[in-house]
């Protein structure tokens, strides 16, 4: 072969090493992004359970629901993404439950706190620390429990056993909007010290109990199999038309019992 010949072939296998190595390149960069797309959700989840933290503590009250509403909007859509890409990674895994731990941990125990505390002092515009308040945040150390338990049970997969935290969260956003927002249920039915101080105890005793409670991931669309998810979730619409904003935390109460009469009378006819 001619010295022309040669610096010819030498030239193409340089120039499509080239296109080579930058194909690889961007395919790993696209592999990459695909990878940590999950992670920004579970990262807007965080950050928006810290901004809904943030209005509370401002009296802000009009924020709180929204931020509290995208955060779970973030939870639910990091894990659809990931099974979609087939992106499951232990970083994603351990990054999701600290993001929780603040949305569905921080964020409920904070409202509590802040109900306990107006219930207390009769006034949304109270200062300091309100001592009497305090026991609200057991709802943030059970909710840590929960996700402790969540993390190393390997029973929990269309089901999970014990109140999920975002649910347990949605009943106090509930509770906050049924205080701070016109609905058809008196605000001053949920501003009781009792019946807060017992919710508390109620709530954190459902986040780790060993009740199997029905998910809403459904494997096939029929009748058949997902009774329980359509009977709960035919209920929430009809809540929403007659209580509107109300029907929050009655829908995580109607969810409760459909759980225990599941566990103490149906399963025994099964």
């Amino acid at each position: 072969m001619s010295a022309v010949g040669r610096f010819g072939v030498r030239r193409f296998s340089v120039k499509r090493s080239c296109e080579l190595a930058a194909d690889c390149g961007l395919i790993n960069c696209k592999l990459i992004m695909k990878k940590h797309i999950p992670n920004i959700l579970t990262l807007m989840n965080l950050f928006a359970g810290c901004m809904a933290i943030l209005h509370l503590l401002n009296g802000e009250w009009r924020l709180v629901p929204v931020f509290a509403l995208i955060g779970l909007i973030g939870d639910a859509a990091d894990g659809i993404v990931a099974r979609t890409l087939g992106v499951h990674s232990p970083l994603g895994k351990e990054l999701d439950s600290l993001a929780d731990m603040v949305t569905f941990g921080v964020l409920p125990g904070a409202i509590l706190y802040h109900l306990l505390a107006t219930a207390y002092t009769g006034t949304f515009d109270y200062e300091g620390v309100v001592w009497a308040a305090i026991p609200g945040f057991i709802i943030t150390m059970f909710s840590a429990l929960r996700l402790a338990k969540f993390n190393i049970d390997e029973r929990q997969t269309s089901d999970f056993i014990g109140l999920a935290t975002p649910a347990n969260t949605g009943f106090f956003v509930g509770l906050y909007l049924i205080v701070h927002f016109d609905t058809l249920i008196p605000g001053d039915w949920v501003l009781n010290l009792p019946l807060l101080y017992i919710l508390g105890l109620v709530f954190s005793y459902f986040l780790i109990s060993e009740i199997r409670m029905f998910g809403l991931k459904f494997n096939h669309w029929g009748w058949r199999g997902n009774e329980l998810p359509y009977i709960f979730l035919i209920t929430c619409v009809l809540l929403i038309v007659f209580l509107r904003l109300g029907a929050f935390s009655i829908g995580i109460l109607t969810y409760l019992s459909i759980v225990l009469l599941d566990n103490v009378f149906l399963k025994k006819t099964k």
